[in-house]
């Protein structure tokens, strides 16, 4: 048997500890040098063996057959496993989102096909946390991870969310993320007006349900939602308390929008220590060594 050559030792190596241990960080150096499609080193051809002729009158060749190394195959990208599977049944009939109970609500909005997004989404988005939730976070719409995995906020802008609620001296498990909509638009655009409209009785009733302390918006999305009447935008209003129905509302930037400019998390960081004082909760600078 020829001896492994030191690339396709490596490709294994990596492979299988991509196998043991999903969460290992790769660089995308590695991964372009060892996970694509990426021309092997040229080796001089090695001459193919020569096998024996069939002896008449069997059924088998009278030497072994020769062995071929198969070639790496190209690596391929894991999906992310399935949420688990809640059973889904039929909305009451005769029973408006207003009427619904919690779990009426999350099968009415499994089985919702109230707007266009019906048709292209993998699966509803209802929402993620405590129920009984003082403090509620209301984004946008799902990404292509939350159309995924059916949960909000599980992308590069879940995982700053997620930061930005632990720094607030909260965890995800005592809050509740939901978004404006429960499907995914395609390409991740914004919402439009219709398919807003379509998903307001459930968000309403969710709000109604939770009946939170606080509400923080994200975004300009759930700003038009709620105050539909408000014209200024979400850089004028954010940082400023609103009222909905005797719940305190702070407008913010969206953990997305922060990505992409870095410099607003200043601003956001001190619209949420606002919402941690009605909590009682108070930021303490570490000091440095």
């Amino acid at each position: 048997m020829a001896k492994k050559d030191l690339f396709d030792e490596i490709i294994e190596c990596l492979k299988m500890q991509a196998l043991v241990s999903p969460d290992t960080s790769v660089s995308p150096e590695v991964c372009r040098e060892f996970f694509s499609d990426v021309e092997k080193p040229r080796r001089a051809p090695v001459p193919p063996r020569r096998i024996p002729p069939v002896s008449s009158g069997s059924d088998h060749a009278s030497g072994p057959a020769p062995f071929v190394r198969p070639s790496p195959a190209p690596a391929q990208r894991v999906a992310a496993p399935a949420p688990s599977v809640r059973r889904q049944t039929p909305a009451p009939e005769g029973k408006t989102p207003d009427k619904m109970n919690w779990d009426e609500l999350y099968d009415a909005v499994s089985a919702c096909h109230a707007c266009k997004l019906c048709a292209t989404r993998t699966n509803t988005v209802f929402g993620d946390g405590n129920p009984n939730a003082d403090l509620m976070f209301l984004g946008e719409a799902p990404g292509a991870d939350e159309d995924l995995q059916g949960l909000p906020f599980v992308g590069r802008a879940g995982e700053l969310l997620t930061r930005m609620i632990g720094a607030m001296q909260f965890n995800r498990a005592e809050v509740f993320i939901a978004n404006t909509v429960k499907c995914r638009p395609p390409n991740n655009r914004n919402p439009e007006p219709d398919e807003t409209e379509a998903c307001r009785p459930f968000i309403m009733r969710q709000i109604e349900l939770i009946r939170p302390k606080v509400i923080v918006m994200l975004g300009a999305v759930p700003l038009r939602l709620l105050f539909p009447e408000v014209r200024a935008g979400i850089t004028r209003l954010r940082g400023n308390w609103m009222d909905y129905h005797g719940i305190r509302v702070m407008p913010t930037f969206h953990p997305a929008y922060l990505l992409r400019n870095p410099a607003a998390k200043a601003d956001v960081w001190k619209d949420l220590q606002q919402v941690m004082a009605v909590f009682g909760k108070k930021h303490i600078p570490r000091r440095r060594a």
